[in-house]
């Protein structure tokens, strides 16, 4: 396994600027949650340039690609990046800026890209040092319910051949270009979207005695939904209750007939997230009918939380050390962030870790899902290079 390690490490360091660039040219061309088109031919081509038979048009823009070794049928071992971008205005002025409006690779999935591209080279170069398949899957819409990993496996992505376990990876703006993170067990929270339509009777502001007043109605529940977490959640379960958008069309001097509120709902345990969901609505509605109004309540219902292998996280932290250094590999906590990777780890042995991205000395240090979100490039050659290596490590089990 030395042996194959300095292999897969020298050429990691050879295909680097090739793999800066394609990263740079996603970068630069990002698409939204299912319209992937562009993206989705960027691949192909750059799959067909090396020799790698693959199939498109998988959950609409998906791509799945195989790389047999020696005895295909041996084990196959999946690979997965997420292809989509978020609508955010790019704030950087670098070269590689999004020349898409409004549209941005602010969650580094055009690193995700990249990377499983550059692992994809460097595997298909060294297939006749392993016995099986690598599958490579490239998935459309992570940022948008429900999900491209869902619509993939009901498309059979885990089908023919039939996938073993499976790797994902992910940017971590907090940790330093050069080391990665991992966590076995519960990993990532559960997800749900929060609609609350607040109904009362608007009017003039200044005869507040005529109206039904919305605005108060939808203060009152905002104070009272945070007993979900600090009254009835249990300690032992991570929870998030958070709202982030409040709409009422009125004016200084108008009160509106509706206020519209979103939010979402994280947590890490499917009774209590059942449980919640009705002190969510019993709260909301009681207050707003006990004073006049009355209250809508609809829950977009999102990705399940996320489980890594216990085993094959083990496995692959250690096999990580092996590749990096004992230095370079971090055990992680918990994050109330989610990830519909989540559902591929329903299915099969998974394992989805944390990919550092920062440099604090090129001022590379925003967060996931701002417009000044970017990557450190040499996170890329950590990226390409340790997939590839975790693939062959299970390979040669």
């Amino acid at each position: 396994m030395e042996a194959l390690k300095t292999k897969i490490q020298a050429l990691s360091e050879a295909y680097h600027h090739d793999v800066v660039n394609i990263r740079r040219h996603l970068h630069q061309h990002p698409e939204l949650s299912f319209e992937e088109f562009e993206t989705a031919d960027f691949i192909a081509a750059q799959l067909h340039a090396y020799g790698i038979p693959f199939q498109t048009g998988v959950a609409k823009t998906g791509i799945v690609a195989l790389i047999e070794g020696k005895n295909p049928s041996a084990k196959v071992v999946a690979l997965r990046a997420d292809m989509d971008a978020l609508p955010i205005t790019e704030a950087n002025t670098c070269d590689y800026k999004s020349e898409n409006e409004g549209v941005m690779h602010a969650c580094g999935h055009d690193v995700h890209m990249a990377s499983l591209l550059g692992a994809a080279r460097i595997l298909n170069q060294l297939r006749e040092h392993f016995s099986g398949t690598i599958k490579l899957i490239f998935q459309p819409s992570e940022e948008k319910f429900p999900g491209g990993a869902k619509a993939m496996i009901e498309e059979g992505v885990l089908k023919n051949p039939d996938v073993a376990l499976i790797f994902g990876q992910h940017t971590l703006p907090t940790m330093e270009a050069g080391k990665v993170g991992m966590k076995g067990g519960k990993y990532m929270a559960s997800t749900d979207e929060i609609y609350l339509t607040v109904k009362g009777r608007g009017g003039h502001a200044a005869t507040p005695e005529l109206n039904i007043d919305p605005i108060i109605i939808s203060a009152h529940i905002l104070t009272a939904l945070q007993q979900v977490v600090s009254r009835y959640a249990k300690s032992a379960i991570p929870t998030v209750l958070s709202f982030g958008k409040i709409e009422g069309a009125g004016r200084t001097n108008i009160i509106p007939d509706v206020v519209k509120i979103e939010g979402t709902f994280r947590t890490f345990d499917e009774t209590w997230r059942a449980e919640a969901h009705e002190h969510i609505i019993r709260i909301a509605q009681g207050i707003a009918r006990s004073m006049g109004g009355d209250c809508d309540v609809v829950f977009s219902r999102g990705y399940p939380f996320l489980v890594n292998d216990e085993e094959l996280t083990q496995r692959s932290f250690q096999h990580a050390q092996e590749y990096l250094g004992i230095e370079n590999v971090v055990a992680l906590d918990m994050r109330m962030t989610a990830e519909d990777f989540a559902y591929f780890a329903r299915e099969i042995p998974a394992c989805f870790y944390r990919l550092g991205v920062r440099n604090e000395a090129r001022g590379i240090t925003s967060n996931l899902h701002t417009p000044t979100f970017d990557a450190d490039e040499l996170s890329l050659k950590v990226g390409m290079g340790l997939m590839a290596w975790l693939a062959m490590a299970e390979m040669k089990l």
